[in-house]
């Protein structure tokens, strides 16, 4: 199983970008895909969630200003994500769980740095 994250680097406030996840190994469709991040000297923390079923879910602080997809053919997730703040500068993660059989199975990517400049 691999979850290759893409798309990080260095923007200004206010700038956009947009992080890719492709995944491989596993049925990509039956998989809830999470973007999490880890700011600097801080614990990781769930920022969108796309289920199976395509509903998304974000936290508080990035409403309005990211959007989570996917593209079931390509096997990738995506977050794009506007009007970026400092306080969003992490490293990035991409998360697949599925809960089957009574079993939790979770593969994480790599992580893609954000960092965003004031």
């Amino acid at each position: 199983v691999q979850l290759q994250a893409s798309g990080g680097g260095l923007v200004q406030a206010g700038g956009s970008l947009r992080l890719s996840c492709a995944a491989s190994g596993i049925v990509f469709g039956l998989y809830d895909m999470v973007w999490f991040r880890q700011p600097p000297g801080k614990q990781r923390e769930p920022v969108a969630r796309i289920s199976e079923g395509g509903s998304t879910n974000y936290v508080d602080s990035v409403k309005g200003r990211f959007t989570i997809s996917r593209d079931n053919a390509k096997n990738t997730v995506y977050l794009q994500m506007k009007s970026l703040k400092p306080e969003d500068t992490a490293v990035y993660y991409c998360n697949a769980h599925v809960h089957r059989y009574g079993l939790n199975y979770d593969y994480w990517g790599q992580g893609t740095l954000v960092t965003v400049s004031s």
